[in-house]
């Protein structure tokens, strides 16, 4: 049995592992916060990630951690994906896209942080759900060349990898809202903000390995994925 599932901190992946004797590999969902105070573009799965801003990125690399001992003890195959800023149909209500949706149609201000200086890599549902499937099929293997006089922290000995799942395009937080403007016909009232405690103000995520070991990128531009979530949030709440 291959399962797949959502990253709910220390609860969700132990829960999750209690099965391990059942399962062939676990795939669990990190995040691109996990790179904290790194600024070497782009993110690498090949960079040092022990310093996290927010005490959500410190519980998605303690996942990580949690599933590396798992892997070390019971030959587990564990795979992380760390997912970048993901956007689509049947978001939280408490994600950007939904908020500036709902805020814009009615005509409400949008907080608009880092006075919109923010540049995210975006990265569609779609393409999130087909780097999934595509990681679940392949179990993770053990690295034969990893060295731990210079540690790799993307491999490990044991059957451990974390793979970026980003659309490798940065886009910028204003610009991300026009598309939502030109999705909606309609102008949004901005609020700008500074930047908020815990928060980054870049990322962009290096697929090199996803693209290497699995044949694939995420492709979905943002007009193209904002489009399709406006199509569906109007038909979803009848706007």
């Amino acid at each position: 049995m291959k399962i797949a599932i959502a990253g709910t901190g220390y609860v969700g992946l132990s829960n999750a592992i209690l099965l391990s004797q059942y399962v062939e590999h676990l795939v669990y969902a990190s995040s691109s916060s996990v790179y904290g105070v790194n600024t070497a573009m782009p993110f690498s799965v090949h960079q040092n990630v022990d310093h996290p801003l927010s005490l959500y990125a410190a519980s998605k690399k303690a996942n990580e951690f949690m599933a590396h001992t798992y892997s070390h003890l019971y030959s587990l195959p564990t795979t992380g994906l760390r997912f970048f800023t993901v956007y689509g149909p049947w978001s939280r209500p408490d994600m950007a896209l939904l908020k500036f949706t709902k805020a814009i149609l009615a005509g409400e201000p949008i907080q608009v942080f880092n006075y919109g200086k923010h540049r995210r890599d975006f990265t569609y549902v779609d393409d999130i759900v087909e780097g999934i499937i595509r990681t679940l099929d392949r179990p993770a293997l053990a690295n034969p060349q990893w060295d731990s006089n210079q540690p790799d922290p993307g491999t490990s000995k044991a059957p451990w990898r974390v793979y970026n799942i980003g659309n490798n395009q940065p886009v910028e937080l204003l610009d991300y809202i026009s598309a939502i403007e030109n999705a909606l016909g309609k102008k949004a009232i901005k609020e700008l903000l500074p930047l908020q405690a815990g928060d980054v103000p870049d990322t962009y995520a290096n697929v090199d390995d996803l693209v290497e070991q699995f044949h694939y990128r995420p492709a979905t531009s943002v007009s193209d994925g904002v489009q399709r979530f406006v199509a569906w949030y109007r038909e979803f709440y009848g706007e």
